[in-house]
């Protein structure tokens, strides 16, 4: 938890993110003038705190990020920041919040 300006504690959620590369519509040398933005870009969402753990996909091309932030509107706004995503080569197919599981929690 931290706190915002107006002294309000704010709670951080995890949220996992799944994006895909749109290679239904761009080669694989589309994507090679656009990645060394696209690393800078997520230097700059890890080094923020937004970024958690970043994963290549093996089930399709793409990426899967565990983030924290306050909501999944922030963390959406804040994907939306990285260049594949803008020149819409990278979509977000999948983006929730997580909650503890409570199965290991002690019994009642």
């Amino acid at each position: 938890m931290r706190r915002n300006s107006r002294d309000v504690m704010e709670t951080k959620m995890q949220i996992i993110a799944l994006l895909r590369r749109r290679t239904e519509k761009f080669a694989d040398a589309d994507f090679a003038p656009v990645l060394p933005d696209e690393s800078q870009q997520r230097r700059v969402l890890y080094a923020a705190g937004l970024i958690r753990q970043i994963w290549n996909r093996t089930d399709v091309p793409g990426t899967a990020f565990m983030l924290e932030t306050t909501d999944i509107g922030e963390a959406n706004r804040q994907l939306e920041t990285l260049p594949l995503v803008k020149a819409g080569m990278m979509e977000i197919t999948t983006i929730t919040g997580l909650v503890p599981y409570p199965g290991f929690g002690p019994a009642k």
